[in-house]
């Protein structure tokens, strides 16, 4: 009887992932939970557990960083030392605040965005945790402004950390920019290389739409950066996956 009923279990499980689209990449939603519960929320700042609940009411708060990804580029920063860091894509500011709070206290963070709107929505938070001084927003598409730095040689290496969590049609392009930005033994992070789960889902799998529209241009991606010789690369099933490349060349 009991083996009866785990098979129900598991059969269940499998239902609740079967739509291509899941947040978490873990396929037990009990032991994503248990993760939270026991590493990320007990020691989850205050702010960002503030920001983390306002960005939940948010009608497109599927677009936020996880908790758990946000704990773990928080610890990378520190562990490398950042003090110069790049962030596009900010939606309400939970990575962004995740990334203040790890640099020095003259550390910088360029954050690019199209919509001010959503971040200032977490910029009370961010203010309140006395770490908005260490940001520089600009509102608008990135690209421009990515041009504009490469064209001027002192902006080259310069930056310690990147972090790309925006249009995922234009992750090759930003790629092509932020390499030239990113200093020789920076980092830079590609957020959502995992795509919920679609980089390995059959062509017929059920998808949302937008899961299916920008699903080639993840593969695509994902392709050029293991064939990339100037970066190291390390693929992690955090968050919705993120990709790091240790720039070597």
């Amino acid at each position: 009887m009991a083996s009866t009923t785990n098979g129900q279990e598991d059969q269940n499980q499998a239902g609740r992932h079967q739509e291509v689209g899941h947040k978490s990449l873990l396929q037990s939603d009990a032991l994503y939970q248990y993760i939270l519960e026991t590493s990320v929320y007990p020691r989850e700042p205050e702010s960002m557990k503030e920001l983390r609940e306002l960005t939940a009411k948010h009608p497109w708060n599927i677009m936020t960083t996880s908790a758990d990804e946000g704990q773990f580029l928080n610890m990378l920063l520190k562990l490398i030392n950042a003090k110069k860091t790049m962030e596009i894509g900010v939606y309400t500011g939970y990575s962004l605040l995740a990334t203040a709070l790890a640099l020095p206290e003259d550390g910088t963070i360029l954050a690019m965005d199209i919509n001010r709107e959503n971040y200032e929505l977490g910029l009370p938070v961010i203010e309140k945790a006395g770490v908005a001084h260490k940001i520089e927003f600009k509102e608008g598409p990135a690209l421009p402004v990515l041009d504009d730095m490469v064209a001027d040689k002192k902006n080259h290496g310069s930056y310690d950390f990147i972090f790309v969590d925006a249009d995922k049609d234009n992750y090759i392009n930003y790629h092509k920019r932020l390499i030239d930005l990113v200093k020789v033994g920076g980092v830079i992070g590609y957020d959502n290389t995992l795509w919920n789960g679609s980089v390995v889902a059959p062509p017929d799998a059920p998808m949302r739409k937008y899961v299916r529209y920008y699903r080639d241009f993840v593969l695509e991606l994902n392709k050029a950066l293991a064939a990339d010789p100037r970066i190291e690369i390390c693929m992690l099933p955090v968050g919705d996956g993120i990709t790091l490349c240790r720039r070597i060349s």
